[in-house]
């Protein structure tokens, strides 16, 4: 396991919750990097950067900003093959377990090989699973796949638990980006009872009661974007 996952599993096996700031690099001023970072609250841990339509190059920009101005863990949150970056520390090697668009699940993935054996990027295994959070999300829009609805408890779990039994080492329930709801209480304990790796969740929490929800339901790390972007 590399440094940055075992750093996590620690501070998760203290009990310590992980906040993650979602930076999309297209809405991103890179000049304003400095002013960006003094902004995010002060018990943020990690900057992840990656939107589901990035333009070649930006992601590079972005975070060689960041490195520049921050000691927080830059971890990659691709959207497609093409975000990849050296520049960063790690990668969440993301696999669309809800949606059966095969692009998603490997697809992308094998795109990205070629260059991932020749750079020294820490890659965390993540099973991604997109929960319906109301309104349709980028992420279904771009992968043509479907969210998964939150009443289908079950489904979700055999497909969190899945995505562990074929060596995912985290699990991402994400509702998507503006998400009118973000993923419920009741999904995120139930998962997190069933999994025996750390459950990240994104998407649609706005409010610090709505962030604590999810701390209380067994979260090992919330995700904030588009919040803190408005």
């Amino acid at each position: 396991m590399g440094v940055y996952y075992t750093e996590f599993l620690r501070k998760v096996s203290q009990g310590n919750k992980g906040l993650a700031i979602l930076i999309d690099p297209e809405k991103f001023r890179v000049n304003e990097t400095a002013l960006f970072l003094k902004k995010i609250p002060k018990e943020t841990t990690h900057l992840f950067v990656g939107g589901s339509t990035v333009h070649n190059g930006e992601t590079k920009a972005v975070v060689t900003a960041l490195k520049q101005h921050t000691n927080l863990p830059v971890i990659l949150f691709p959207g497609d093959h093409s975000q990849i970056t050296p520049e960063a520390d790690a990668l969440l090697f993301l696999s669309l377990l809800s949606g059966r668009n095969a692009e998603y699940l490997v697809g992308q993935q094998v795109k990205s090989i070629a260059r991932l054996k020749e750079w020294e990027l820490e890659i965390i295994p993540t099973g991604y699973l997109l929960i319906d959070g109301g309104n349709e999300s980028a992420v279904a829009r771009v992968s043509d796949t479907q969210p998964m609805p939150q009443e289908d408890i079950e489904l979700i779990v055999h497909t969190a638990l899945a995505g562990e039994y074929m060596g995912a080492k985290v699990i991402y329930l994400e509702a998507g980006s503006g998400a009118l709801t973000p993923v419920s209480f009741t999904v995120i304990k139930t998962v997190v009872g069933a999994v025996s790796i750390p459950v990240i969740v994104g998407g649609g929490i706005r409010t610090e009661t709505q962030k604590q929800e999810a701390y209380n339901a067994g979260a090992a790390m919330v995700v904030i974007g588009t919040a803190f972007e408005e």
